[in-house]
């Protein structure tokens, strides 16, 4: 479903400018929410969520790509950026993440290591000096983890 909605999406944001970084879907019945975050290479302010979120409910309304009842969210992707793709955990090598697996990888579903490498939808992540290698249509959740520099 999510890949579906964001091949439906991305030409219309594309189409304004910005970047469609990924979407999430948290079906809650009646309180159910569609999370879309975008990016733009001088930032997102309150003005592009707005826009965005104008012309993509204006599609949605048309497609219905949706069964009942949504609330839909614009949002920038924030310092704890969620990340989606392989390309976008590529951009991040270095950096820390706090990652949850679908299934277990070495016994464990959730954890928070540095970015190490990317390479044919496999990511390594050095999680206290053990590297784990976790396939991407594994990863249910990633974000990165934001350094504080006083």
């Amino acid at each position: 479903m999510k890949a579906d909605l964001q091949e439906l999406l991305e030409p219309t944001v594309e189409g304004l400018g910005y970047e469609l970084l990924g979407i999430e879907y948290i079906g809650a019945g009646q309180h159910s929410v569609l999370r879309m975050y975008i990016d733009h290479p001088e930032g997102i302010k309150v003005e592009d969520c707005e826009k965005v979120s104008r012309q993509v409910s204006a599609l949605l309304d048309v497609e219905e790509p949706l069964a009942g009842r949504y609330t839909l969210e614009v949002s920038s992707p924030g310092l704890d950026r969620p990340l989606f793709t392989e390309a976008q955990f590529l951009k991040f090598i270095g950096e820390k993440a706090k990652i949850r697996a679908r299934t277990p990888v070495n016994g464990r579903r959730k954890m928070t290591g540095y970015l190490r490498d990317v390479k044919a939808g496999i990511i390594t992540v050095d999680v206290d000096g053990e590297l784990i290698a976790l396939a991407v249509n594994n990863i249910e959740k990633a974000n990165l983890v934001p350094t504080v520099n006083w």
